[in-house]
């Protein structure tokens, strides 16, 4: 009866004209979540989230120097660092903090390793050092920003990038691990840098700069004089020179670049001359990462074919000769040789498994898996692969997605559809473990479609470019098609499209709903852009620069122009349809007020929104009892969208 009621209440208040008085705000407190307009959750609903919400996935982190392993996982509320000393060991938990730690690198040749940690998802990470046992120590100081940290091979020595609030401009730092009274300036900066490699003796640090998502440059810098020299052959081919590293006693650089071409590759780079050898196989997708063995002689690298990943195992002095062993099909998320070089550890997920670790043995070729994720009370059977469709846009484009159907539906029904459009703009859906795809499809019965529209990474730079600046709305029309192309499909009901979206699928949602809402039941969006200017001034100063790389300069009066005109906030009067609008409080990318402004302009026409807010996250909700809340909502949410 409960539901029933809430769901006759919500009938009444979605047929409201936008011109209405706004009705006023009901507001409840949920943990550390204040809920706008939010009905109770069933136990049913509560139930099912559960249900998917409490399997357990191991992520690779590194290598010890004994060959045991570092990994983050949940066992409470947040990811912590575990350890484990061999396949199949248990996993012993190392940190206990109340915040997720992002991430752990073993000091070289030391049973130490540094972990990186923030605060309510506020993103200024502090760096911490410790052992296997005993307490961590900070390296850095409170209110900064400290990233990209970098070990010289003996591990005397660390380096890092600093931010400080208010500016875009990062300093290098450096310290013994061993020391943090050691911690020193070694070079401030301007704009995004940060360390990729530090040579054998010590005395040079290979920097990258950040232009862009699309273009960076590398540079040296002497550690004793503070001098950095651009590398021009960086600077003149304004591509992107990725997870750069000294090679051949720092004569040359290993990089992934795009330069001179589409796809992103494998190179070696002779510093003097910028002369580029290709060294991964030619084929045209992207090479997404590489490592390199510790005696230089042998290369592992993935790449990403059509969001699948593929390793490919190869010599330095010959790469031709490739191997590429057998493994579960998925996308690989971590890829390092073990420090004896006789093992490579492989962090794996697909579309049925969250994500575990195997290693391949390189003598035997052999592939162990060390972790076995729990999947908790999820039944296997019910797990869905998702199909690679294709679908055209309104110029031609075909634009690839992948669909989730649920199974056992009946073979006349007209199913809903949920759009999940992801953020970036320059991320790309992939095959991956999506518990929220899985979810929708059983528990609400939906086909879920989830598009690389024009813009996404693993297509080439030439599709990446196609919505930059001015070009925003061509992605948007993007969907325009993909809805177009839902309504035509059997067992998919074009009268029940939902689109939903985070970070920048979130302004995609919002952007959408003022496109299409005479076509759409309603739309979910989590700490999206409502307005491109506004994002500019409030969000922090160290993205800025980037930011305006990719969406345009709203400094330009021809490009403030055209943000006038497609921000959501400017035509959220096209929106007719309710809105589901969530948002962390500590949030530097999109901040609150990107989502406040958007909620108050909804209601202010009359239009029924729910508006979830946490004061303890960030860009992106991380802690357990968050996640599960959100998950619950919008159930509640879109369930009573699909009864109309």
């Amino acid at each position: 009866m409960l539901y029933r009621s809430t769901l006759l209440a919500f009938a009444a208040l979605i047929a409201v004209p936008a011109t209405a008085q706004q009705a006023p705000v009901e507001t409840r407190q949920v943990g550390t979540a204040r809920l706008d307009n939010v009905p109770e959750i069933p136990q049913d609903i509560r139930e099912a989230v559960q249900r998917y919400q409490n399997y357990r996935e191991a992520r690779f982190q590194d290598w010890l120097p004994d060959g045991s392993m570092l990994i983050t996982t949940r066992f409470g509320s947040t990811f912590q660092v575990h350890h484990v000393t061999a396949p199949g060991a248990a996993r012993r938990q190392l940190t206990y903090f109340n915040e997720p730690v992002g991430g752990a690198k073993a000091v070289p040749g030391q049973s130490r390793f540094l972990l990186t940690r923030d605060t309510g998802g506020d993103e200024w990470f502090q760096l911490f050092v410790r052992d296997l046992h005993g307490v961590a120590q900070s390296l850095t100081e409170p209110v900064t920003r400290n990233q990209s940290p970098v070990f010289a091979k003996d591990g005397s020595l660390l380096v890092w990038s600093r931010a400080t609030k208010g500016s875009a401009d990062y300093a290098i730092m450096a310290a013994d691990p061993a020391d943090p009274k050691s911690r020193r300036l070694v070079w401030q900066g301007t704009g995004a840098v940060g360390p990729q490699d530090i040579s054998a003796d010590k005395a040079t640090v290979l920097l990258g700069k950040g232009i862009s998502n699309r273009e960076n440059q590398l540079m040296l810098l002497d550690m004793a004089s503070g001098k950095v020299t651009p590398l021009e052959f960086s600077v003149n081919a304004k591509a992107r020179f990725e997870e750069a590293r000294f090679v051949d006693g720092g004569k040359a650089i290993l990089a992934i670049t795009n330069a001179g071409g589409d796809f992103r590759r494998l190179v070696r780079i002779d510093i003097a001359s910028g002369q580029m050898t290709q060294l991964s196989d030619k084929v045209n997708w992207d090479v997404e990462a590489y490592d390199l063995s510790p005696d230089g002689r042998t290369l592992a690298y993935t790449i990403n074919e059509d969001g699948f990943s593929r390793v490919l195992i190869s010599s330095l002095t010959t790469p031709q000769a490739i191997s590429s062993p057998e493994l579960p099909r998925g996308v690989i998320s971590a890829l390092e040789f073990s420090p004896d070089g006789g093992k490579l550890a492989i962090g794996l997920t697909n579309a049925t498994t969250a994500g575990d670790v195997w290693d391949i043995d390189l003598g035997t070729g052999a592939v162990t898996r060390w972790t076995q994720s729990e999947a908790g009370e999820l039944d296997p059977a019910r797990l869905v692969e998702p199909e690679l469709i294709r679908f055209k846009s309104f110029d031609g484009l075909s634009v690839p997605a992948f669909v989730y159907r649920p199974k056992n539906a009946a073979a006349d029904a007209k199913l809903p559809v949920i759009i999940d459009i992801h953020g970036g703009p320059e991320a790309q859906t992939r095959p991956s473990w999506n518990p929220g795809a899985q979810y929708f499809a059983d528990v609400l019965g939906a086909v879920v479609i989830l598009p690389n529209v024009r813009g996404s990474d693993g297509y080439g730079t030439k599709y990446l470019n196609l919505d930059n600046g001015p070009l925003r709305e061509d992605s948007v029309k993007d969907i325009g098609s993909l809805i177009d192309w839902a309504g035509k499909q059997p067992g998919m009901d074009a009268r029940r499209i939902a689109v939903y979206g985070q970070s920048y699928g979130g302004y995609m949602s919002l952007a959408a709903m003022t496109f299409y809402s005479d076509r759409l039941v309603g739309g979910v969006e989590r700490y999206g852009i409502s307005d491109f200017i506004s994002f500019m001034a409030n969000t922090e100063a160290y993205r800025r620069d980037n930011r305006r790389a990719e969406y345009g300069d709203e400094r330009d009066p021809k490009m403030r122009a055209v943000f006038e005109r497609i921000a959501p906030l400017k035509n959220v009067a096209k929106i007719t349809k309710p809105m589901l609008v969530m948002q962390g409080a500590n949030d530097p990318r999109v901040p609150q007020s990107e989502s406040d402004q958007v909620v108050a302009a909804l209601r202010g026409n009359g239009v029924q929104t729910w508006y979830v807010l946490y004061a303890d996250e960030g860009h992106g909700f991380l802690k357990k009892a968050n996640n599960d809340l959100r998950r619950e909502v919008e159930t509640v949410f879109l369930k009573q969208l699909f009864a109309q």
